[in-house]
């Protein structure tokens, strides 16, 4: 099962990796390459949009049921942390303070706190990125979360790692336009 994974997965983003290759990435790291790209891509449009969100939004949510912006902000950045610390040797820790306290309210938090803890935990997957490539992606790491744990390869992490971001990016897009406000992806393009 776990070299069907792995063969799904580098089927599927092989044609990627050509295409990075072509573009001018790494040749020895095709692969890790387009991952890398799409993470920091992601990255960059979420504190974009996180910045371009007034405090005063950062409570709303368009139904009970669904999360505050705020909320999203906190759980990125303990996503980011999940995510990133099986890139590899490196492990990154927030804060004691965003470990301890219950999401809830650490949802409430100031927007500069909050904006300032996502930031950090970009910066300590960008850094956790430098330790992939693409002969690493098979490695069998074990995920644990919420007390349960499973043997999966690196790779899972690093594709689960960009639809997260990709996940919760379309989510803001859709809250800044309910507020009026316009999502860094559909802002003009600069020449």
């Amino acid at each position: 099962m776990k070299t069907l994974n792995v063969a799904t997965l580098f089927v599927l983003a092989l044609p990627l990796g050509l295409g990075a290759q072509a573009s001018g990435a790494p040749a020895g790291n095709p692969i890790t390459t387009v991952f890398r790209n799409r993470i920091l891509g992601q990255q960059r449009i979420l504190a974009q949009a996180f910045d371009s969100i007034p405090e005063s939004r950062f409570s709303y949510k368009p139904t009970p049921k669904q999360l505050t912006i705020g909320y999203i902000a906190q759980h990125l950045a303990e996503d980011n942390y999940f995510f990133c610390n099986n890139f590899g040797e490196m492990k990154g820790k927030p804060a004691a303070e965003e470990t301890s306290t219950p999401d809830s309210v650490k949802a409430t938090w100031p927007k500069e706190k909050l904006v300032a803890n996502l930031k950090a935990s970009f910066a300590f997957c960008e850094s956790a990125l430098a330790q992939l490539d693409d002969a690493k992606l098979g490695d069998e790491i074990t995920m644990t979360y919420g007390g349960n744990s499973r043997k999966a390869p690196r790779a899972s992490m690093t594709l689960g790692h960009v639809a997260d971001m990709s996940d919760h990016y379309s989510q803001l897009a859709n809250y800044m336009r309910l507020n009026g406000l316009t999502p860094p992806t559909a802002l003009p393009r600069k020449p």
